[in-house]
């Protein structure tokens, strides 16, 4: 992609997204789960931003923030200049028709009870976008053909079809209000292996053919890299770096990143081993993380203040961000 586009769609600042936990028989609130804790970033027109991490690092709980089927407890989001964090109502509603999602498990985000013209048609219908049953129809048969599934697909059951075959159910109907924003939320790593490369490479093909621009979230690396611009990497609800995607995988800075990446195989080492980096220790809780910063307690290059201080995300290269005190 050219990176002459510059404009930004979304902007992120500073995003949090902690959960209260209850406890005892009053239910009181006895502590807070920072599943996303102060997160920044942008994403430009037309690009699409990837988000890594382990399980449980806040790359969803981002993701759904964003959309608003969660409320942020913290920060903003500016979307094509507006600021949408705590809009509700009508505007909202409106907004929704240019941020959509396609989900995780293609089993679970699909109604079992309604048959794929209806699943695909539901966003149209829920903002009138089609004057006549005709009109709806045939814009429910065009989104089929450019998903790659047959006509007669709007005639069948969800559960008549191939976890591939849902997941461009899930993508036509996320497509059938014409958004300018699609987060996708691993959405092949519910499939096999075998139709995963099918799903990304029509995800890169409808990108191009509608302009979109995408929140690109997964923990398979190799994925990533195919599908991103530009990565962010998570840990415990913290970017530790974001980067073009070159920078990330060829030189990465932070050690939590280096760790992530020496677990890719990478052909351009022409059989060359590259050193695997085994991270010691268990991954905190986000209930309980450590004070100072937050990979300290499995960083092999931790110092002293690291774990009392937090460090700063800060541009230490062109267009790359790193939060780590070697660094300063």
């Amino acid at each position: 992609m050219s990176r002459a586009v510059i404009e930004k769609l979304l902007e992120v600042d500073r995003l949090q997204m902690h959960f209260p936990v209850k406890g005892g028989f009053f239910r009181r609130t006895i502590g807070t789960v920072k599943a996303v804790d102060n997160v920044s970033f942008a994403i430009h027109k037309g690009e699409t931003l990837g988000l890594v991490g382990e399980s449980g690092c806040g790359k969803s709980t981002t993701g759904r923030s964003i959309l608003r089927l969660l409320e942020p407890t913290g920060g903003s989001i500016m979307y094509d200049g507006e600021e949408i964090t705590h809009v509700k109502g009508k505007r909202l509603h409106e907004i929704r028709q240019d941020i959509q999602m396609v989900f995780q498990d293609p089993y679970a985000s699909l109604n079992p009870m309604q048959m794929v013209g209806n699943i695909i048609g539901e966003p149209l219908q829920n903002y009138h976008k089609y004057r006549n049953q005709h009109d709806r129809k045939r814009e429910i048969m065009d989104l089929l053909q450019r998903v790659g599934l047959p006509e007669d697909a709007y005639y069948k059951y969800a559960h008549e079809f191939s976890g591939g075959q849902r997941q461009r159910v899930g993508i036509a109907r996320a497509l059938a209000l014409k958004p300018k924003l699609i987060i996708a939320d691993e959405p092949v790593s519910a499939l096999d292996v075998s139709v995963q490369s099918q799903v990304l490479n029509l995800l890169k093909e409808l990108q191009a053919e509608f302009e979109l621009t995408y929140l690109f979230i997964a923990h398979d690396l190799s994925v990533v890299k195919h599908m991103s611009d530009r990565v962010g990497v998570m840990y415990l609800g913290h970017i530790v770096e974001i980067a073009d995607k070159h920078a990330i995988y060829d030189n990465p800075l932070h050690p939590y990143t280096e760790a992530l990446i020496s677990a890719v195989p990478n052909p351009a080492d022409k059989g060359r081993k590259r050193e695997r980096i085994v991270l010691e220790g268990d991954l905190p809780s986000p209930e309980n993380p450590p004070i100072g910063c937050p990979f300290h307690t499995r960083c092999p290059k931790a110092m002293e203040h690291c774990v009392t201080t937090k460090p700063a995300l800060k541009e230490v290269k062109p267009g790359q961000h790193v939060a780590c005190f070697l660094y300063e």
